[in-house]
Order: structure tokens, then sequence, then C-alpha cells
């Protein structure tokens, strides 16, 4: 739905239009002024010459007696120009001399000031003039020349030239803006491309990418962006799947656990020592479902940052030390040495932070061999603190360091797990503590040794 507005080739192809219109209005314009000018300035000239050339001839006579002796020269001169009408009056306002073209110049114009070009139309004729007095010898009172040059030619042309240029005008903005229509659906062929290719995606289809070949240098950087969030649309759509097949997986263990110790045990009348067990072996089933909701419920509170960490200042060694006391039993019957060193201190949430490095102790305590040590360094700068926790294991591949963080992921594709407690999502809560107390997390493994390490502001 438009709501009424222009597509974007309709805006270009007007914008094209009025660009087109404005350069051809004013060089029309500009055209038109100068013709003007330059038929006034012929004129001028013309009139000008006639002029001077009428006061040589004027100045030859040497009486008034012999001012007509001079007519048929002037009558030769001023009679020549088809389109010139000359009249000659002495100071009294009699017409000394006429041509046969005779028109009738109005009086202000006989008395307009010399070299000063005027003109007027009478009906369908534009006639400019110039007056010039001349003092004749023999004459007590100067004589005045009144000449009148037909300009109606000169005004048809210019008035020609302007229908012409409208007309050119119209013509043009017409075929300026066919053009313009077709540049520009041209010029956005790429962008329709793009939005067929955007239009045709799904969730089956989101390994596609628009490719960059054909796109215009303009539209790359937006088609980048695009294959770029297409990208993280297929990952987020991918572990999004995988995450509801591993909800279903997890749970389905449980629950099928429950059903089967359930049904076994009402197959026959048994003794109250009978039924306590298998209660308590469900209670220990519902207690593992128990906790795998609490961590998906924590986990969705933190993907919609509804998890608001209280500040407190808390002793990074102190809290590594209450947490070795903790799994110092299991490590003792695993045979895995427990070492920590340096010092730290972090405002943030300890319960939180208590919980996210006892993930990493737990994870580092399944994948430990008997023999082993379990290192945990704290560091601290003027920006951050780190803390590190190292243990020996197998070497994790470089491309699936990232993935350990993603939720029920294990690196054993059999999806075997050290302890059937393990949902494989203690990293990911791990990550999402350390997110939303605005620090990073990420893991080494090289020769033999696996570590976790988190920077804290």
């Amino acid at each position: 739905m438009n709501n009424g507005r222009l597509s974007l080739t309709a805006r270009m192809s007007l914008m094209f239009m009025s660009a087109v219109i404005a350069v051809l209005a004013v060089a029309g314009l500009s055209f038109n002024m100068l013709s003007q000018h330059h038929f006034k300035k012929l004129d001028r000239q013309a009139l000008t010459e006639k002029l001077e050339s009428t006061r040589n001839i004027l100045d030859k006579q040497r009486s008034g007696s012999r001012l007509h002796d001079e007519l048929p020269q002037l009558s030769a001169l001023l009679g020549a120009h088809q389109d010139l009408t000359a009249i000659i009056l002495s100071a009294d306002g009699t017409v000394i001399f006429s041509d046969t073209k005779t028109v009738d110049v109005p009086d202000r114009f006989r008395r307009a000031g010399e070299q000063e070009m005027w003109e007027w139309n009478d009906g369908e004729h534009l006639y400019r003039g110039m007056t010039g007095r001349f003092l004749v010898p023999g004459q007590a009172q100067p004589l005045t020349v009144v000449l009148a040059l037909d300009a109606t030619s000169h005004a048809h042309f210019v008035e020609t030239l302007q229908r012409w240029f409208w007309i050119g005008l119209i013509i043009s903005a017409m075929v300026s803006a066919a053009l313009g229509w077709v540049v520009a659906r041209s010029g956005l062929r790429p962008l329709r491309q793009v939005t067929r290719v955007a239009a045709s995606m799904s969730a089956r289809s989101l390994q596609e990418r628009i490719p960059l070949q054909p796109v215009p240098l303009e539209l790359q950087q937006l088609v980048a962006s695009l294959n770029a969030m297409l990208a993280r649309l297929e990952d987020a759509f991918s572990r999004l799947s995988n995450f509801s097949a591993d909800i279903a997986h997890e749970l389905r263990t449980p629950l099928s656990n429950l059903m089967t110790h359930t049904e076994v045990v009402l197959t026959r009348k048994r003794d109250l020592a009978a039924y306590e067990d298998n209660l308590y072996s469900n209670l220990e089933e519902l207690k593992r479902m128990s906790r795998m909701i609490d961590d998906m419920l924590f986990l969705a509170k933190s993907d919609n940052g509804l998890i608001t960490p209280e500040r407190a200042e808390v002793e990074l060694a102190d809290m590594v030390a209450k947490l070795f006391e903790y799994y110092q039993l299991l490590a003792d019957e695993r045979g895995i040495g427990l070492s920590a060193s340096g010092s730290g201190s972090v405002v943030g949430d300890r319960l939180m932070l208590e919980r996210a490095v006892s993930n990493l102790l737990s994870n580092a305590l399944r994948h430990t061999r008997p023999g082993g040590t379990i290192a945990v360094a704290i560091g601290q700068t003027e920006a951050a603190v780190t803390l590190s926790v190292e243990n020996p294991g197998d070497t994790i591949d470089a491309d699936q360091l990232d993935k350990l963080f993603h939720r029920f992921y294990r690196v054993d594709p059999a999806r075997r797990e050290g302890n059937p407690s393990n949902a494989g999502l203690g990293l990911a809560i791990t990550r999402s503590i350390v997110e939303a107390h605005r620090g990073r997390i990420w893991c080494t493994s090289s020769d033999g040794l696996t570590g976790f390490h988190l920077e804290l502001p």
C-alpha cells in the first residue's frame, strides 16, 4: 500500500524532467534576451549611422537658400533603406523633408532627447527611432531630424523564436520524463532484483545470499548488510531449531524414566519400601527437570534483558576459595588438584558470579583426567578484572570454541555426558551472567589445555 505516494521511479523521472526544464528555460530565456539585445544594438547602430550621415550632408550647405539643393542627396541617403522613415523639421515644426514612407510619428518622440532610442507600436508594426538636432549654417534655429526604423521583422522573429521555444520546452519535458522513467527504471533494476530475492526468502531458503556482482557500487553496502542479516537469521533459526530439538531430547529422557518406573511399580502390588524407592527415583528426575526449566527461564530472561545484577563489591579470590571448599571432596575422589592465584575485586552480583564460576569449575571437573590440576588465575588492571579457569584435557577444535556457549551444545556428537544431571546449559548461563555484567567470555584450547577466560569491568 503506497498511501498515495509516488514511486521512486516516478520521483526520479520528475526530478530528471524538472532539471531538464530548468536548464532549457534558463538557456531559452538567456538566448531570447540576447537576441532582443542584439537586434536593438543593430537598430541603434543603423539609426546612429543615418543620423551622422544626415549631419554631414546638412553641414555642407552654406546658406538657407541652398538647403533644398541637399534634399535629393538626403532622399538618396535616407530613402535607400527600405524600412527607414525620415522627417526633417524646422524650428517652428514645418516639415522640410520627408520620404515617401512617412509614418505618423507621435509628437512626443519629435521632442525626444538626442541619442536616445525610442520605440512604439503602430498597429502590428514596431518602430524604433532616434531624434537629432543639428544647427545648420544659414538657419537661426536648429533643425530636428526624426528617424524611425520599422523593426517589425525583428519582433516577428523574436515572437517566432519564443513560440518555438515553448513548443520545444513542452516536447523536451515529455521526452525527458520518458527518458527519465527509462533511466530510473533501468537504474533501479538491481534494487528490484534485491527486493525479489528478499521477498522469496523463507525459513527453508535462509542459506541463499544476494549476489554482489550485478549490483551497482551504491547498493553493494546495502546488499552486504542484507546478506549479513540473512546469515544472522540463518544462525539464529538453526540454533532455535536445534534448541527445540534439544529440549525435546532432554525432557524425553526423564519423562521416559518416570513413566517406566511408574509402570513397573504398577505391574503388581509391592511393599511400602518399593514405593518409596520409586518415589525417590521419580523425585530425582523431577528435580533434574525442574533445574532444566529454571535454567531455560533464566536464559529466556537474559535474552530479553530482564536480568538486573545487584551492585556490590565482590572479592574474587574469596569467592574462588569458597567454591574450592565445595568442590574439594569431588576433586579428591577423582584425583584432581585445585589451585588458585592472584586477586581482584569487581562490582556485581555475588550469587550470579558464584554461579558462573561454579559452572566453569563443574565443567572443568567433568573433563579433567585423574591426576590433572584445575588452575584458576585472577588478574586485575585499571580497566578490567580477568578470571581464567584452565584444565588439562582433550583439545577442542577451533571451529567449535564459540559453539560451546550455545544451549545444549556438546562437543561429543553422540551426546554422551559424564553426569546425567548435565543438560548442556551451564556455559550458556555463564555467558549470560558475564554479559549481564557488561563483560565478555571466551575459550581457548591448544596442546591439551583448555581455558575459559572472563573479563569484567
